[in-house]
Order: C-alpha cells, then structure tokens, then sequence
C-alpha cells in the first residue's frame, strides 16, 4: 500500500506529495467544517472542485479561503447548489452536472445532518435518512457516468454505525418510536452498504467505492445538541469505552477529520479500500462487540445482502421518479 498515514495526519499530510492538477473532484457539503478543509487540500494540490452546498451565500463566506488557495496552486473551485432533503433540488443538480458533462475523477458524498429532531421532507422520507443517504443515492446514481473509469466513491459514514442497521421495512419511524440518535445510526449504515453496493456494480470499470470514518471532530455537523447534552454524550463515550477497556477517544481537529476522505479518494490502494470501511487511514477491523463507541465496523455495515437489499429497497421507493425537478440554481465559478 502507500506511504502510512495515521489517526493525528492531517488532509494536507495526505496529499503532500501529490500532484492534482488536472484532477476534478465534486463533493457535497462544504459551506463548513470537514467538507470545507477536504476542498482546500484538494485545491491546494491543483485540483478542480465542485462544492455542493444548501445554502450558496453561507457557502461563498465560508471557502473564500478554498478559492485563494486554488488560485495560488492552479486549481479551481465552483458552488452548485444541492438540498439533499428535497429530491427536486437533488435532480435539478444532477441535471446541470450531466449538462455540463466534465468528468470527476473522484465523488466525496461529506454532507449530512446529525440527530435531528423527527420530521419528514416534503417527499415523505424522515428527514436523516433522506439526507444522509437517500439525496447522495439519487445524485450519485444518476452522475455516475460523469465518474472515469478507475474513478472513486467516498461515502462518509461514521462511529454511529455502530448504533443501528437500516431498518427496511420502517426507514421512516412509521412503526415505532423515533430516537434521534438511532435514525443517524441507521443513515450511516445505509450510507456504508450504499459504498458496498456501489463498489460491486462498478469495480469492472476500475471505479472503488469505500465508506469514511473520518472522526470524532467538534464541527456543525451536532448543532442539535446542547453543550450540555455535547458534553454528555463525550462523557458517555469516555465511560463505555473505559469499561470495555479501550483508549480514552480522542478527538481531531477538522484538518486530522478530513484526512482520511481524501486518503480514500486520492491516496489509497483501490483494490484494498473497494468495498470496505476506512478510519485513520487505514481499513477498519470488523469489530461486533455490542459496545456502540468502540473501533471498527459492524459486520452487518459491510454484509454484501444486506447492501443488495438496501439497494432494491431505495428503488422501490422510487427516488428516481419525483416529478417536478426543475433547475433551481446555479453552479457559480469563484476565482
């Protein structure tokens, strides 16, 4: 494999030595925290980024510095705009991405919501689930054909995995009670089967798909928490993690957070990260002990049926066929 890189590299770490000019990558969610740091190290090698992002004004504040840093190293940098609950929105942005026909050499699905309160968008889907995996199902399905062939996928999953499997019968709490914290779980596991799948149906063209742990880092992504509930939750993972006889977890700042996305994307070996579950840098042990904040990854996240059933079941719901997506912005190029 490449040169080692652990859980204290950085983004820029990672890339270093590479050369990305020439190089076109589209990632979702980077009007903040780890989507914002994973485009500036892409661009800081020359590389070519498309951010896809809710709100485009927050977005322009947010990655001036992305576009000063593209400029100084021959890379570039445009917002198109993407609300992953709507699949209006997710449509008319992958309408102007076919439109505009570039290729990307590597897709980075980094947006998401965390433990929202219970809602559902206006297509009916509860609102972590649509966001976290069905809105990058439909916009990744339908822009595959712009991903080159020995292209990659990176589905950002998280420790939270390990909380929940998708339930394919209830994705909406329809049926039972609705826990915040369980319906985040579920997304991320739907997010990591969706990298298995993916990686299946396309690793005949050379393209790998894998899914990211990137790591505990203090961004926006808990903005439905308190800081008195944040710190609850950072006091319960100490706990369980002491009693099943694990470090203490540590978190990272968002360039550490963002370094394991772009390893995956740029840096590591396809054939060792296709299908799998990546932390640190490096491919994830399987690890089912019942301790929801240990390491490693659940082996139902990684269940290659489990992955085909998801799949089926997503185009069941016929996500592809919301009527009315019509274009509603515009990709603006920021030099």
């Amino acid at each position: 494999m490449s040169k080692k890189f652990d859980a204290k590299s950085t983004a820029q770490d990672v890339l270093a030595d590479v050369d990305l000019k020439g190089k076109r990558f589209l990632v979702t969610g980077t009007s903040a925290g780890i989507g914002v740091e994973t485009a500036r190290a892409l661009v800081s090698r020359g590389a070519s980024v498309v951010g896809l992002v809710r709100d485009l004004a927050k977005a322009q504040a947010a990655t001036a510095s992305v576009r000063d840093a593209g400029l100084q190293a021959g890379g570039s940098f445009e917002l198109g705009e993407l609300d992953l609950a709507s699949l209006r929105s997710v449509h008319a942005s992958a309408d102007r991405l076919l439109a505009d026909a570039r290729p990307f050499d590597a897709i980075i699905a980094n947006a998401g919501v965390m433990a929202t309160p219970f809602g559902l968008t206006d297509d009916g889907f509860e609102i972590q689930f649509a966001t976290n995996y069905l809105g990058h199902f439909v916009l990744i399905h339908r822009v595959e054909p712009l991903l080159v062939d020995n292209g990659r996928l990176v589905m950002l999953s998280s420790q939270a995995h390990r909380v929940a499997d998708v339930d394919l019968d209830d994705p909406n709490f329809s049926q039972q009670p609705y826990d915040p914290f369980v319906a985040y779980g579920r997304s991320k596991t739907a997010e990591t089967l969706f990298a298995v799948a993916f990686d299946k149906r396309h690793r005949h063209r050379g393209v790998r798909a894998a899914a990211v742990m990137p790591g505990n880092s203090l961004t926006e992504l808990p903005r439905n928490f308190s800081a008195e509930q944040l710190q609850g939750l950072f006091e319960t993972v100490g706990k369980a993690r002491a009693e099943a006889g694990l470090p203490p977890g540590q978190l990272k700042d968002v360039g550490q957070a963002a370094a394991t996305s772009v390893w995956a994307a740029v840096v590591a070996d396809a054939n060792e990260i296709g299908g799998r579950y990546l932390e640190d840098c490096a491919v994830a042990p399987v690890n089912d002990s019942p301790n929801p904040f240990a390491d490693g990854v659940r082996s139902y996240a990684l269940d290659a049926g489990r992955a085909e059933q998801l799949w089926a079941r997503t185009q069941a719901l016929q996500v592809d066929r919301i009527a009315g997506a019509v274009p509603i912005g515009q990709f603006v190029l920021l030099r």
